[in-house]
């Protein structure tokens, strides 16, 4: 297939590419490659995608409402996998415009292209943050998801809500995901883990919040990536019976086995070989204490949970980030 991949520079979207390309398909990724965090970490992902013969690069902003209707117009696509957005809790704090551009303007820039060309699957993220201070245990995509607590999460909401009526209008099959922590090899430097690890090895002390009282659904991006694969041909079909007549439906993809924060970092200090020094501090705002997915309906429907244990994965990210930036300090 003919698959498009917005964010195509970002951590999921480089890994989603790759494994399409090894799959066979054709890929048209665009990204605009802003300055969030380190722009050269997602020209170095660039540069393996670009070595595909298979796959084409645009340097697009989804918020560019003429590029991204001219993208439509001259290249037809089987598939949308829209991964771009504007990321993170505390960032949406300090800017708020930025997740009104990409994460509102930009997915209903995707979701007119997609209406234009009728397209057969769009699959886009979600985000476990949608649950906010969900008080029930794990996390079911039956679960009232109309209390976030950040900007970031409202917007994410919002595009569930989106998808949703251009399902019903124009009979799009749209597929949300909504993604708990992911982590793993060329991940993303504002993430917990990659902070940690960064620390750790320098000498200098971490940051944990809410005196390390949170858990987390920490998710390896290997089964991120999985779901999303396994998703690309099963796009949802209308049931009325399932409250809605829309082709439309939403998934967890989370490892379905939360951890304490303060676990998460003992695993991490155990791979270093190093102890951290740890400064404790309050719950941060828009921080929710406990993510927990219930993925039960992403397993019934494509026979698939995700099974990489902690260690693993942060084994194989502590792995990469030596390797990665000793290759760095030497150039």
């Amino acid at each position: 297939m003919q698959i498009l991949v917005t964010g195509v520079a970002g951590f999921i979207g480089y890994f989603t590419a790759w494994n399409l390309l090894d799959n066979g398909h054709t890929i048209y990724g665009i990204d605009n490659l802003n300055s969030y965090y380190d722009v050269q970490l997602k020209k170095e992902r660039l540069l393996r995608l670009k070595k595909q013969s298979e796959f084409t690069f645009q340097l697009i902003d989804i918020s560019n409402r003429e590029a991204i209707q001219y993208l439509f117009q001259e290249h037809s696509f089987d598939t949308v996998i829209h991964l771009a957005a504007q990321a993170g809790v505390r960032y949406s704090l300090e800017n708020p415009f930025a997740y009104g551009d990409s994460n509102l303007s930009g997915f209903l820039n995707i979701l007119e292209g997609c209406r234009s060309q009728k397209i057969n699957h769009l699959i886009y993220a979600s985000s476990s943050s949608v649950y906010g201070m969900n008080k029930k245990i794990p996390f079911s995509v039956k679960d009232n998801v109309d209390y976030p607590i950040s900007l970031y999460a409202a917007t994410k909401k919002a595009n569930e809500l989106m998808a949703h009526s251009y399902s019903h209008l124009y009979q799009i099959p749209t597929t949300g995901l909504r993604f708990f922590t992911v982590y793993g090899p060329w991940g993303r430097p504002d993430m917990a883990y990659f902070k940690f690890v960064r620390a750790i090895e320098a000498g200098q002390p971490i940051d944990i919040y809410n005196h390390g009282q949170m858990q987390r659904d920490f998710t390896y991006i290997d089964d991120i990536v999985e779901g999303i694969i396994r998703l690309v041909n099963k796009p949802p079909q209308s049931k009325a019976t399932e409250g809605t007549a829309a082709p439309y439906k939403i998934y967890n993809i989370g490892n379905n086995r939360p951890v304490t924060l303060l676990k998460f970092i003992e695993t991490i200090e155990q791979t270093l070989g190093k102890t951290a020094n740890k400064n404790f501090l309050p719950m941060q705002p828009g921080d929710v204490p406990l993510t927990y997915a219930d993925i039960d309906e992403l397993a019934k429907d494509i026979d698939f949970a995700p099974l990489t244990p902690l260690e693993i994965g942060i084994g194989r990210f502590v792995q990469w980030y030596r390797h990665y930036y000793s290759a760095v300090s030497v150039v």
